[in-house]
């Protein structure tokens, strides 16, 4: 009796040693989502990292959503200036990307990006180049595949004055 007891435990405790970590190692959540602004593109970057992704993942479905992206461009002369007040346009979408990532250890770190805003059909008359000034992203979250998400800070960002060169 004692043996069959014994025995019964043996097999609960290594089917539990067994189920725990597995149980564990299948709980996919994001550590850190930190946004910043690229300042040769006015591209949203979010760095990343995501643990819990268990031992058998090799890679990992990112995907960056942003609820608005405001993008102003603007035309300006080979002077430099900028003539016409009408020669302007603000542009919002939202956007959506999805990047995948190398697993190491069950955890992925990475940098997505997305953005800015295309300018549409805005353009400028001859003799001017196309610039954009300024660029803001607002709700900014990144998801992984198993449905883990992080609301990305800071959010909104905002570049500030940039007058990146676009078309000439």
């Amino acid at each position: 009796m004692r043996r069959k007891l014994l025995f019964l435990i043996t097999i609960l405790g290594l089917a539990a040693a067994v189920a725990v970590p597995a149980a564990l190692a299948d709980s996919p959540n994001f550590h850190y989502a930190n946004a910043s602004i690229n300042s040769s593109t006015g591209a949203l970057d979010v760095s990343f990292k995501e643990t819990g992704l268990g031992t058998t993942a090799t890679t990992e479905s990112v995907t960056l959503t942003v609820d608005t992206a405001t993008a102003e461009y603007q035309c300006f002369n080979n002077g430099g200036k900028h003539p016409k007040a009408g020669n302007k346009e603000t542009v919002s979408s939202s956007l959506t990307t999805t990047g995948t990532f190398p697993v190491r250890n069950g955890q992925t770190t990475g940098v997505i990006s997305a953005g800015p805003p295309n300018q549409g059909d805005f353009a400028c008359p001859s003799g001017q180049s196309l610039y954009l000034q300024s660029v803001t992203y607002s709700g900014i979250t990144i998801t992984g595949s198993a449905g883990d998400s992080l609301a990305a800070t800071p959010d909104p960002i905002s570049s500030g004055p940039i007058h990146l060169l676009i078309s000439a």
